[in-house]
C-alpha cells in the first residue's frame, strides 16, 4: 500500500513528519522535495480548459470596458 505523508525537510537533510505515523515494521519511501516557486500541478492541469473559456468572442466583450484606450 503506497501512503503519502507531508513533511518539512531541514537543510541538514533531517526530515520532520507533519504527522504521526505508526509503522510495525522499518519501510522503504521515496521523498519528494517541492520547490515551492514552481506553479501548482492544478493551475497547470486547468490552463487549458480555463484558456478555452477566456479566449470567447463572448469574454472579450464582457470584459471589454475594461481595456485601457490607446
Amino acid at each position: 500500500m503506497l501512503r503519502s505523508v507531508q513533511a518539512i525537510i531541514e537543510k541538514d537533510g533531517s526530515v520532520h513528519l507533519k504527522e504521526p505515523v505508526q509503522l510495525d515494521a522499518p519501510h522503504p519511501a521515496i521523498v519528494t522535495i517541492i520547490d515551492e516557486l514552481t506553479v501548482s500541478e492544478t493551475a497547470l492541469l486547468s490552463e487549458n480548459a480555463l484558456g478555452k473559456d477566456w479566449n470567447r468572442l463572448e469574454e472579450d466583450e464582457a470584459w471589454s470596458h475594461l481595456r485601457q484606450a490607446t
